[in-house]
C-alpha cells in the first residue's frame, strides 16, 4: 500500500440490500479499506451473500467485512435466523462451554455469509447504568474477571472459524450516564480506578485481540490540559499514548467507533472529525450511516502529510493478510447452524424464554435499530 490509498483508512456502511449504481461509483472512488453492514442492509441469506460478493468484486484491495453479531439485541443476522443469547444471558449461565459453542457458531455463520470480522467482543463490565449508556445485555459478567474469562472464551473460540476480533469500547462504556449515540458521556474516574477497573480486561486480552474500537466517552483525566470534553476516539492520549504506546498495541489496528454519532455530530465539524481522528492514532475512521461523506473523508486524508497515514495503511495491510476468504455459500449448512444456535439459545434460556426474543422498549439505544 501507497500514500495514494487513503481509502483504506475508511470503513463505511451503505445505504441499501444491494449494490446500486450510486454505492458503486463511492466504492469505487473510495476505495474503503472496510464496509461495515447492518439491518437495512439484510433481506435473506441469498441476498445477503450476494451483497457481499459484489462489495468485493467492486475493491480492488480485499476489504473487511464486518458486523455487529454479538448475540441478544444486537445481532444483525437475527433478521434471517435465530437470535443467539446474549453476553449477559449466557454470562449467567456460568457455563463455559456454552461460550465457547457460541464462539464457535458465531464464526463459522460468519464466514458462510463472507464476513472477516466481526466487531466484538464487548470488554465493558456490567453496571448499573447499562441501562442509559446502551449496554444493556451485551456485557459478559459484573467483575472484571468474570469478564475477562468469557471474552477470553468467546474471543478464541471465533478465531479458530477464521474470523478476526474487535475489542470495544476502549477505554470503556461501564460507568457513562448516557448513550454516545445521542450525545457525549463524561466519565468522572480516577486514573487509579480505571487503570483496576475498565482498563484490566483490556490489558489481558490484547494479546490475542485483532483490533480495538475507541469509543466517544470524556474521561477527564485523560484530558487535564484541555479545556473542552474530548472523545475517547479523537484522543492522542488515548489511542497512541496510553493504548498503543504504554499498553503496548501499537502494532495493532485500532478504529473509532461509528462518528456519526451524537456524540461526535453535536460537538465537532466533520473535516475537524476526520482530522482529529487520524491524529489520535487510529487506522480506521467509521462512518455508518451517511455513505456520501465518505468521499469527503477520503478529500481529507488526501490532505494529510504521507507521515501521518503510513503507519496506519502498514497497519491495515498486516491486518488483512490475515482475512480469511468466504467459505462456500450453502443453504443447508446454514440452516444447520441456525438449528445449532437455537439449540444453544434453548441450553441457556430455557424452552420458554428462547421463544422470546430480545425485548423492545421506548429507551432502547438506537444501537438497536442500526
Amino acid at each position: 500500500m501507497n500514500a495514494d490509498d487513503v481509502g483504506q483508512l475508511i470503513l463505511m456502511g451503505i445505504p441499501g440490500t444491494h449494490v446500486d449504481d450510486e454505492t458503486a461509483t463511492i466504492l469505487k472512488k473510495v476505495k474503503p479499506g472496510g464496509i461495515i453492514l447492518f439491518g437495512r442492509n439484510i433481506k435473506s441469506p441469498t441476498q445477503l451473500r450476494k451483497l457481499i460478493d459484489d462489495i468485493r468484486d467492486l475493491c480492488n484491495i480485499e476489504p473487511i467485512i464486518t458486523i455487529d453479531q454479538e448475540g441478544g439485541r444486537v445481532s444483525r443476522l437475527r433478521l434471517i435466523g435465530n437470535e443467539p443469547p446474549s453476553a449477559t444471558e449466557l454470562a449467567l449461565k456460568k457455563d463455559i462451554k456454552l461460550i465457547e459453542k457460541h464462539g464457535r457458531l458465531t464464526g463459522s455463520i460468519l464466514r458462510i455469509y463472507g464476513f472477516n470480522l466481526n466487531l466484538c467482543p464487548v470488554l465493558d463490565v456490567k453496571s448499573e447504568y447499562d441501562s442509559l449508556n446502551s449496554l444493556q445485555g451485551r456485557c459478559y459478567g459484573e467483575s472484571t474477571k468474570e469478564v475477562i474469562n468469557n471474552t477470553s472464551a468467546f474471543n478464541h473460540a471465533m478465531k479458530l472459524e477464521g474470523i478476526l476480533s474487535c475489542a470495544k469500547h476502549f477505554p470503556g462504556y461501564t460507568f457513562a450516564e448516557c448513550d454516545a449515540h445521542e450525545k457525549l458521556p463524561t466519565v468522572n474516574r480516577s486514573k487509579e480506578e480505571w487503570e483496576q477497573f475498565e482498563c484490566a480486561p483490556f490489558n489481558a486480552l490484547l494479546p490475542d485481540i485483532d483490533s480495538v474500537m475507541i469509543c466517544h466517552t470524556h474521561y477527564p483525566f485523560f484530558e487535564k490540559n484541555s479545556t473542552s470534553p474530548i472523545p475517547a476516539s479523537l484522543s492522542h492520549n488515548v489511542v497512541t499514548k496510553k493504548l498503543r504506546n504504554q499498553l503496548s498495541f501499537d502494532n495493532g489496528l485500532v478504529m473509532t467507533d461509528d462518528l456519526d454519532m451524537g456524540a461526535i455530530l453535536n460537538e465537532f465539524g466533520f473535516d475537524e472529525t476526520i482530522k482529529m481522528a487520524v491524529a489520535a492514532g487510529n487506522d480506521l475512521v467509521m462512518i455508518c450511516h451517511r455513505s456520501e461523506m465518505a468521499i469527503r473523508a477520503s478529500e481529507i486524508l488526501q490532505t494529510l502529510p504521507e507521515i501521518k497515514i503510513f503507519d496506519s495503511l502498514q497497519r491495515i495491510q498486516k491486518t488483512k493478510e490475515r482475512l480469511a476468504y468466504p467459505k462456500k455459500f450453502c443453504l443447508e449448512e446454514l440452516k444447520e447452524i441456525d438449528e445449532k444456535i437455537w439449540k444453544l439459545r434453548v441450553d441457556t434460556l430455557g424452552e420458554e424464554l428462547a421463544k422470546v426474543k430480545s425485548v423492545e422498549n421506548a429507551k432502547r439505544s438506537p444501537v438497536e435499530d442500526y
